[in-house]
């Protein structure tokens, strides 16, 4: 007898095996870019980030509550998988041209595998004319731009470009304006050109701040610190390019809403 509930057990299990859903493969969402997108936490510099960095917060950083189960099912257009992983490969102060010079690019790009997504935002740091160790010409960053796509479509991955998040300048008549020059068309130029997925961050950032009013994200969404209420700035700060966590997880939901509306023909773009 048994021997006989057993055996009975055992072929119940298998049938449950049988017909339980098979997980997929966590696909991994690289984000590559500077200092807006960076995650400051970790090993970041070795430093501990609540005593000398926060709040100072970049998006990517804000990223991975988005690429919850419950959410995955907005974004199927991009990313079939029942789980994702965001590998935040963004650093401060860099452009196109630094992360390529440095090996950042080549760490990423040997570390890709099939239907991951590499995610690239950058133009704060290329446009730096008064920094020439980053700075990197319009054709120069197209040209980067180009080589990131096409090297993420060789390993079979998805290259998405984000033109770059505005800064809270300049703001004229309660209305912000690009800050960024030619280098958000140059983005949208290259995403023209390849047929790779686009999201306008500089246009859907410049929108929401705009709609947010200027006093509110000054106070709120940037670095704007009073003295002696962080640790880590005890005099306080007066930054418009880095967000706190409120500015942060608001653009990061703009980055997410932007990926809801990606066409299906971009992503599966190969060539």
């Amino acid at each position: 007898m048994k021997m006989y509930f057993k055996l009975l057990l055992l072929l119940l299990s298998i049938a449950i095996a049988a017909f339980a859903p098979i997980k997929k493969k966590p696909v991994k969402v690289y984000l590559i870019g500077d200092s807006t997108v960076a995650d400051y936490t970790g090993d970041y510099d070795d430093k501990d980030y609540m005593t000398t960095r926060f709040p100072v917060t970049g998006w990517g950083q804000v990223f991975q509550p988005f690429m919850r189960p419950d959410s995955l099912s907005h974004i199927r257009n991009i990313i079939k998988s029942d789980s994702v992983v965001v590998v935040d490969k963004a650093r401060g102060g860099r452009s196109t041209r630094t992360f390529f010079e440095e090996g950042r690019w080549a760490e990423v790009y040997k570390a890709l595998q099939k239907n991951d997504v590499v995610m690239m935002q950058f133009g704060h740091n290329d446009a730096a004319e008064n920094k020439p160790e980053r700075y990197t010409s319009v054709p120069a960053y197209k040209e980067y731009l180009r080589l990131f796509v096409k090297q993420t479509r060789e390993k079979g991955a998805l290259p998405i470009i984000l033109t770059p998040v505005n800064r809270n300048y300049p703001w004229e008549d309660g209305k912000l304006s690009n800050v960024h020059g030619d280098y958000p068309q140059a983005a949208k130029d290259v995403a023209m050109e390849l047929n790779a997925p686009l999201i306008d961050l500089t246009q859907l950032s410049i929108n929401a701040f705009t709609a947010k009013g200027e006093e509110y994200v000054t106070s709120n969404y940037f670095m704007n610190l009073p003295a002696g209420k962080y640790e880590a700035y005890p005099e306080g700060q007066k930054d418009n390019t880095h967000f706190q966590p409120e500015g942060a997880k608001a653009v990061a939901q703009m980055v997410f809403n932007g990926m809801k509306k990606l066409k299906p023909s971009e992503a599966s773009a190969k060539n």
